[in-house]
């Protein structure tokens, strides 16, 4: 296969200053390969990064962001045998050391070493360089074969779906018929709606403050939703579940309020996924807790290799992206695509870059 000594890729120079410039295409190490990169979707991390950068990030001037993306493998390092040329893949950003007691045990989002490339950590995006470029290196762990009949586009999405699910894993999954709650509509929540409907949930409730998105949450198959700025959601809930509260909650919108709250959503001996990522310290009613034998369990990123079992979910439908999927823009306009993204410009959700 063709391949070009140079690309394009968003590089971010300092903070708020991402730029797209000319690079080299990188060369893939043992156990990696190069990936012709077709589409790269925002996280909410993203401006984050460009605003603030990530701790042990790649210098400004080589770092390029982005840890969504999916593409076409076009070159196999040394001793790689299990993909080859022309493999559709999508990544997931995590690639732990494989030496650590967590990443031995399959904990490789929380990697003992984090950030020490030469102990062998990768974060795709984060502390080593990803996917808003025309070619990415990925290692073969972090790899995900889709099939053909699921784009390149909609593929984005599958670490958005796998995050959910870690979540929903942590606190020992969903039991068939179960009630269950998921605060947030955002791309986390609504891909978070489906994931439980999926998974044997009897009756979903998705609470949020847009209208606009409980809606999409209602097409893509929420059974409830509530406008937590018209209605009261601990009031609602009750009267929804005859004043025993949900046996699940699944909080996706990293909102201090919507958190501590969640402890008044569910009933005795229930279970909180807490998946939103927060910016401040929550106050929780912890003899409550314990009081009412609750579990609750935080799931960092995407791990416990959810994203290969997310794979099929999208593949046949019942999981879906495209409702997510509001916009894409070449990776030339990738700074007015940021904009888009955190202004909710057009009623933005998921944002695609294509380079």
């Amino acid at each position: 296969m063709d391949i070009a000594k140079k690309m394009k890729a968003a590089v971010l120079f300092g903070y708020n200053d991402l730029r797209v410039v000319e690079k080299e295409v990188p060369t893939p190490e043992p156990g990696e390969v190069l990936i012709k990169v077709k589409a790269c979707a925002i996280c909410g991390t993203d401006p984050h990064i460009i605003s603030q950068g990530w701790p042990s990030n790649p210098p400004f001037g080589e770092y390029i962001p982005g840890h969504e993306f999916t593409g076409e493998i076009v070159r196999v390092g040394e001793t790689v045998d299990e993909f080859k040329v022309g493999d559709r893949v999508a990544v997931e950003p995590h690639k732990g050391c494989g030496r650590c007691v967590n990443c031995i045990r399959g904990l490789y989002t929380i990697c003992l070493n984090y950030g020490n490339i030469a102990k062998g950590h990768r974060h795709y995006g984060f502390s080593t360089n990803g996917g808003y470029a025309e070619y990415a290196v990925n290692h073969i762990n972090t790899l995900h074969r889709i099939p053909e009949k699921l784009s390149y586009e909609n593929a984005t999405l599958i670490t958005t779906a796998g995050t959910v699910m870690y979540g929903i894993e942590r606190i020992g999954g969903i039991r068939p018929g179960e009630t269950v709650v998921v605060t947030g509509p955002g791309p986390i929540g609504l891909m978070g709606v489906q994931i439980v409907k999926a998974l044997g949930a009897g009756r979903v409730i998705l609470t949020g403050t847009r209208e606009s998105r409980l809606k999409v949450g209602r097409e893509v198959g929420a059974d409830e939703t509530i406008n937590i700025r018209q209605d009261d959601p601990v009031k609602k809930i009750n009267e929804l579940t005859h004043e025993l509260g949900a046996d699940v909650v699944v909080e996706c919108s990293g909102n201090p309020r919507a958190s501590a709250q969640a402890i008044d959503l569910i009933k005795k001996g229930g279970r909180i996924a807490l998946v939103g990522i927060y910016q401040e310290p929550v106050s929780l009613n912890l003899n409550k807790v314990v009081q009412w034998n609750l579990s609750l369990a935080g799931g960092k990123a995407e791990g416990m290799w959810n994203l290969e079992r997310a794979v099929p979910l999208m593949a046949d439908g019942r999981i879906k992206a495209g409702p997510l999927i509001t916009h894409i823009f070449p990776l030339d306009k990738i700074n007015e695509a940021m904009e888009t993204f955190v202004k909710r410009i057009g009623g933005a959700i998921k944002v695609v870059i294509k380079p």
